[in-house]
Order: structure tokens, then sequence, then C-alpha cells
């Protein structure tokens, strides 16, 4: 049982969260404004649809390395993820998936939760890479079901414009695997016309595909027009608080991922990123030619930058947990809610993290210790009725 400002999908309340068998059983109390007091900030484990590596581990390294991710990324409130890949050689690829699959069938203790794959390539265009190796190629549905008798992919990236991948939408789309459209030199037509065969969405928002020009609106014209979902990379680095802000105003369900590399949560110095050699240096990862190669953001830290930029805290926290759990399909994580998972983040009013639960088991504990003592009286309060849906 914890004490504090829960937020759950009906606003704050100020009471008691209890769980039994990892699921939440009562949200007792009353609706309350947060600011108003010091108690723990009680929100939902943070849901990171886009992570490489972490800890000095690349998820192409195979072997351990998913465990030591999901083990890194947990401290920093991520809750459950999907480990992504990156293009790569097909035999270096599978690899990769059945090492996956093999520590997903052996959760790690104290760990994240592993939901599966993002495959972000290789069936990206070759001229929009970023820092991916020039392994890319179009792909065909018979090439991503072989891949998918290896490991779970829940999600997977490609460039709409390349030849068959229309097609290969509505394709993956029949098999339940969500689709996003990034590393593209797509115009704003072909945007348009992947969501109309049944893209989802857009990996990393306005990085790595077509800007916005008035008379030629591109990959990043199609998102802002028409996008229900997007992913986008809220270190400040990446894209520009202003566009961040924009993006807002037009894609309902914008989600916040790390896109986060071996260097998260480590020291500065030198790293892998596939087989790229990557720098971290003042708070992002670079390749030697200073292309950004992905991040060093962990979930915490999107959370503060998204309340530094204006949003209100139940706001950047739904962007970082209900909102890619429900683009995920995921309809028992991502919220505080009865009949949920019991995966929480218990953060103090400087949003600094306390603690970290996963399915009701504390799997983090920071500097100082959430109050989880409460009385009879706010026991028996008021409580929640809703459940998880």
């Amino acid at each position: 049982m914890l004490y504090g400002n829960i937020l759950t999908p009906r606003g704050w309340r100020l009471g008691t969260l209890e769980w039994r068998d990892g699921r939440i059983v009562a949200i007792g109390g009353e609706p309350v404004d947060p600011t108003t007091n010091a108690h723990p900030r009680l929100l939902p484990g943070f849901v990171d649809l886009h992570v490489h590596g972490g800890g000095g581990a690349d998820a192409m390294e195979g072997g351990d390395a998913a465990a030591t991710m999901a083990r890194t990324h947990v401290r920093f409130g991520t809750t459950s993820l999907l480990v992504t890949t990156m293009t790569a050689p097909l035999p270096d690829i599978r690899q990769a998936l059945r090492d996956i699959a093999r520590t997903m069938d052996r959760p790690p203790a104290g760990a994240a939760r592993l939901l599966g794959v993002h495959l972000e390539g290789p069936y990206l265009n070759p001229g929009k890479l970023g820092a991916q190796p020039p392994y890319a190629h179009p792909g065909a549905i018979a090439d991503v079901e072989a891949l998918m008798e290896l490991a779970p992919i829940r999600l997977l990236t490609l460039a709409p414009e390349l030849s068959g991948h229309a097609a290969l939408i509505g394709q993956l789309r029949e098999r339940g695997v969500r689709v996003q459209m990034g590393h593209t030199l797509g115009s704003y037509e072909e945007g348009v016309a992947g969501l109309e065969h049944g893209a989802h969405g857009f990996t990393h928002l306005f990085n790595a595909m077509t800007g916005l020009h008035h008379r030629k609106p591109g990959m990043v014209g199609a998102a802002l027009a028409h996008a229900d979902y997007a992913e986008i990379i809220p270190d400040l680095l990446h894209v520009h608080p202003g566009a961040i802000r924009t993006a807002l105003r037009c894609i309902p369900h914008l989600f916040g991922v790390t896109d986060s590399t071996a260097a998260a949560g480590m020291p500065d110095g030198e790293y892998r990123l596939g087989e790229q050699h990557v720098t971290k240096c003042l708070g992002g990862v670079r390749l030697a030619d200073g292309t950004l190669a992905g991040s060093t953001l962990t979930m915490d830290q999107a959370l503060r930058n998204l309340v530094q930029i204006g949003l209100e805290l139940d706001d950047a926290s739904r962007r970082l947990s209900q909102y890619p759990a429900d683009f995920l399909g995921e309809r028992e994580i991502g919220r505080i809610e009865i009949g949920c998972r019991a995966d929480v983040v218990v953060m103090d009013a400087h949003l600094e993290i306390d603690a970290v639960y996963v399915g009701g088991d504390q799997v983090h504990r920071g500097s100082s210790t959430p109050n989880v003592s409460t009385t009879p009286q706010a026991a028996g309060a008021s409580q929640e009725k809703h459940r998880c849906r």
C-alpha cells in the first residue's frame, strides 16, 4: 500500500493505492491538486517503445544485453519497454532476436518488463539513415514473418516510399504488428498514403524524415496534418521545444520515447550502437562526424523536460505511459486503474524518483523512502471504482 497524490486516468486523488498479486485492487482518497501538498506523486510506470541500449549494453550485442537494458532503465521509472534493433546484416539481426526472445522467456529480476521488439530497419530509405549502418533494403512479408518466428516483433519502422512497402504495411497490420514510418525521404502524399494503407504512426518525429515546407509539406507535414499517434524524443537536443509544442497542438496522442543507447545511465565515453562507434559527451551521443546517434535520455528526465517546456504533470505523464501503452494495444499497463498491473513510479515534488514498482514489487529505491504507511481512516476513504480498460 502506498499513500500520496495518485494520478489516475480521471485525475489526481490524494489517498491510498493498494495492490494484490501484482494488480491494483483499490484506489482511495479524494480529488486533489497535487501542487497543494508535499506528499509523493504516484505515477504510472513509464512505457518506452524505442530503446536501443542502456547500462553499457546494446541490443545488437545479443547475449544478456536486453536484461542489462531492462535493469538499467527501471532505475529511471521505465517499467515496460520494447528492445529496439538496428539496421544490420540479417544474420546479426537474427541472432539479436534469438537472444532477446531467450531473455523474455526468463525475465530478469529487478527489471523493466520486456514487451517485445521494435524492429527499426532494415526496411529504411538508404538516403535517410541518420546513424543507422548502410544495410537498408526493401522488405517483403515473407522476410518479416521469418524474423517474427525468432522473437515477438510488436512494432516495425519502415520507409513507406520503398517498392512493395504499401502492401507490406497492410500485411503487417493484419498480423498485429504496429507500423511506424521513419528514416524516410517520402513526400507528404506518400506519408498520407502510408496511413491509409494502415501505418499507425511515425518514428522519432522530425528526425530522419523529410521536413515541413509550405510548398512541400513532407513526411513531417503528413504527421502534423493526419497522425493520431507519433513518437518523439524529448531530450531537447533532437527536437527544439518549439517544434515539440507544435506537434503537441497537432497530434492528439504524441508520446515520448528515449531512443536511448548503451550510453544511457553511463558516464561520458565511447560506446556501441549496432556496429557503429559513438561518443557520449555533453548530454548527447554522436557519430564521429557529429551526427546525433540515439540519445542518453531516460524517461524520468523526459518527464522533467516536458514539464519544463510547459506541460502539466498529468499530461506529461500520460505521454510517457498511457499513450504509448494504448498505441501498442496494451491496456493493463501505463495507467493506475483497478485491475491493471501495479507498475508505479513514486516521485517527490521535484520529480525525482523515490521508488519504482513493477507488478507490485519494489525494484528500485531512491535516496529517500516513500511514505508506504496509511491509517484506517485513509484506507477507508472513498475508493475509485473504475477498472482497467
